[in-house]
């Protein structure tokens, strides 16, 4: 019997045998309060700190600039509320795209009933903003933009560094969502030139629960989470020794490995898109036309609901998902792929497919072979009963 297929690296990785590694000790005989001024407390203080500088060294931060979470959600409120917050007086609009992950639009949507005024541009039918528009976008009052690093779901790059040189140029505080990013692009806060960026580590192979918010020096951010003095004032809360060593190691490993794990995989989506367009008929890939992370892969197959093949890959044993979503018992299209301005056929039927560090050749090909296994037969029994 084969081994089940895991295309889904997007949602979620597993947590490497190193990492594991790396945190055990501070599940056990390492497990204090970081916060306590006893031995144990002070061993448990540097294992953080350690944590800490190697991050910071990771992505071109300071220490004090790294802000830990319990993921990415509560990094992107942080940043959304938290700079709201501090900068209200100086105005109350944002910036913002359709595109971006519900853990950034909720919020959004949470400040706007509250009077704040969200400006979302428009995306090209690659899932990419356009910097002039955005630079066209910002006004007196606008004191936040929040553009992701990469997407989630078609795996399109927005361009964060000149985007983010606009914002500087306005005084408008800019943050990015890089949750998907870590495993195969560089994460330089230098480079990129944002004010707040987040990433959450269990999409990088590390362990759930646990996320970081770079805050760049000088960025005003009111704290959320009300407490202790923990994170420099801006998140209270004892810190999850174990998962930022995790973090850490993860991270360390990530970008070490970044540029080798990224050409392979990326051959892999290749011969996987190749495969599908040379064995499935009627289909399109989702944002290829872009820049895009090499793991992902988009793909809608006219006249077939998404439920309806992740659930029969499912069945056939391969993992991969759908950005729809159910609401009130309705199938509702993915955001993003409406977003892209396509006919309601392409919408409705797009699947994501995301590859990872142990996905092979082997499992590109039977996955293509069930894949058009699939399709034939949903489109099959679509055309008995219609």
């Amino acid at each position: 019997m084969n081994a089940r297929i895991y295309a889904d690296h997007a949602a979620t990785t597993p947590v490497r045998p190193e990492v594991l590694d790396a945190m055990l000790p501070y599940f056990v005989e390492g497990g204090y309060n970081a916060s306590s001024l006893h031995a144990e407390g002070r061993r448990a203080r540097t294992a953080l700190d350690n944590a800490r500088a190697e991050i910071a060294g990771i992505i071109g931060a300071k220490p004090s600039e790294v802000i830990f979470t319990a993921g990415g959600s509560e990094a992107n409120s942080l940043a959304i509320f938290g700079v709201t917050r501090a900068r209200r007086k100086d105005g109350a609009h944002m910036i913002s795209a359709p595109v971006e992950h519900h853990a950034v639009l909720h919020p959004l949507e949470r400040l706007a009933e509250d009077g704040f005024d969200v400006t979302f541009l428009a995306v090209d039918d690659q899932g990419q903003v356009s910097a002039s528009a955005f630079e066209g976008a910002i006004r007196p009052g606008t004191i936040l933009a929040s553009i992701m690093l990469a997407n989630n779901e078609i795996g399109t790059l927005q361009p964060i560094a000149q985007l983010a040189r606009h914002a500087r140029e306005r005084d408008v505080t800019f943050h990015t969502d890089a949750v998907q990013c870590p495993a195969y692009l560089p994460i330089h806060v230098g480079e990129l030139g944002v004010d707040l960026l987040s990433i959450s580590a269990h999409k990088f192979y590390g362990p759930k629960g646990v996320g970081l918010l770079f805050v760049r020096e000088g960025t005003p951010v009111v704290a959320q989470t009300l407490g202790g003095s923990q994170e420099f004032a801006k998140r209270a809360g004892t810190e999850n020794v174990a998962g930022i060593v995790g973090m850490a190691r993860a991270l360390s490993l990530a970008q070490s490995e970044r540029e080798t794990v990224s050409a392979r995989i990326s051959e892999l989506r290749q011969r996987f898109e190749n495969g599908l367009l040379e064995k499935v008929a009627d289909v399109r890939i989702n944002g290829h036309a872009a820049p895009r992370l090499a793991n992902n892969s988009n793909v809608s197959f006219a006249g077939i609901p998404a439920d309806a093949m992740v659930m029969r890959l499912d069945l056939e044993g391969a993992a991969v998902s759908t950005g729809s979503a159910c609401a009130a018992g309705a199938l509702e299209p993915s955001h993003v792929v409406a977003a892209l301005g396509l006919p309601e056929r392409w919408q409705r039927s797009a699947v994501r497919f995301s590859f990872g560090r142990t996905t092979s050749a082997k499992d590109i090909d039977r996955l293509v072979a069930l894949v058009a296994q699939v399709a034939a037969e949903l489109r099959t029994f679509s055309a008995q009963n219609a």
